[in-house]
């Protein structure tokens, strides 16, 4: 069997573990191993070939895998869905308790319900402005904001 193709298979197995574990590495020692089945292709002895892969691998965990790792680990940049909704300014239409309400939310009615049910005779009354603190199924949890 051709170096070559050694290197190209364990690329491949690499590959494939970085599937699995998620780890940013793996995958990109596959990389240097396929670089590696390149120049070993090219007709690259043995030590060269050996060079090449830590060469490789080497900028590939120095340079690659930080930024990778903080793409990872990064909150996202905007929200999106209802999530995007959490803090906005709402005003109530119909008057909100814990029996239920509607609110208006950027031009859209949302059921609404107080973020604080503790209290059942609590009412926020029609036009007042309220914060959205969370989103429940289709229901807003509001807050009267002072």
């Amino acid at each position: 069997m051709d170096v070559w193709l050694i290197w190209l298979l364990l690329a491949a197995v690499l590959g494939a573990a970085e599937l699995f574990t998620l780890s940013a590495a793996l995958g990109l020692l596959g990389g240097a191993a396929a670089i590696t089945a390149a120049a070993s292709a090219l007709g690259a002895p043995v030590p060269v070939q050996l060079l090449v892969f830590l060469a490789g691998s080497a900028a590939a965990m120095g340079l690659v895998r930080p930024v990778v790792l903080r793409h990872l680990h990064s909150a996202p940049a905007q929200q999106f869905g209802v999530d995007a909704l959490i803090g906005r300014t709402a005003h109530v239409v119909r008057e909100v308790s814990s029996q239920g309400g509607t609110v208006r939310i950027d031009g859209e009615e949302w059921s609404a319900r107080p973020c604080d049910p503790y209290d059942p005779a609590y009412v926020i009354p029609t036009g007042a402005t309220v914060s959205v603190m969370a989103i429940r199924g289709a229901t807003a949890l509001v807050y009267p904001q002072e």
